[in-house]
């Protein structure tokens, strides 16, 4: 697979339609072409400190930004028509398929594939975990600032490349 969009969704609280930030990064011809990362007012809008905890995320860094359909609104159209790849992809095809109900917004069915699964397959019982900076490591990408969407859809798109190619 060389043509692909990596994407990466980090969330509020408990609620998978409470995307508060996303990243995605744009492959084509094995390259990656284009990179975004949007802040995005969560719904539900409440942040649970575990998860601020995981991410850095707060309600002020948010209360000021755009709700979902709107950002999805500029990344969409740059990933038509791409499979999507994510780490643990039931997760993040969840918080899609999730906000799309919230914001009844028709959802396209997306194609989406693992990079987590497809690292088990790949690489055998050679790592301790497959985490996504362990698999990254593995991989030779230093993902120096996990939980932030678009360095995870970097070290996601990087991985997809040897894994799916």
């Amino acid at each position: 697979m060389k043509d692909f969009a990596a994407i990466d969704f980090e969330i509020a609280n408990g609620y998978c339609s409470s995307i508060c930030s996303i990243g995605a990064v744009i492959v084509r011809n094995g390259l990656m072409m284009q990179k975004y990362y949007r802040l995005v007012r969560p719904e539900p809008e409440y942040y649970l400190r575990r998860f601020t905890q995981i991410h850095g995320l707060t309600q002020t860094d948010t209360e000021d930004e755009p709700v979902f359909p709107f950002v999805w609104s500029e990344i969409a159209p740059e990933i038509a028509g791409l499979p999507l790849v994510a780490h643990n992809s039931p997760f993040d095809e969840g918080c899609l398929r999730a906000a799309h109900r919230v914001y009844r917004m028709d959802y396209p069915d997306y194609e989406f594939h693992c990079t987590c699964r497809a690292a088990r397959k790949v690489f055998g019982k050679t790592l301790p975990n497959y985490q996504l900076h362990t698999v990254a490591a593995h991989c030779g990408f230093d993902l120096q600032h996990h939980h932030h969407a678009l360095a995870d859809a970097e070290a996601c798109a990087w991985i997809a490349l040897r894994v799916f190619g």
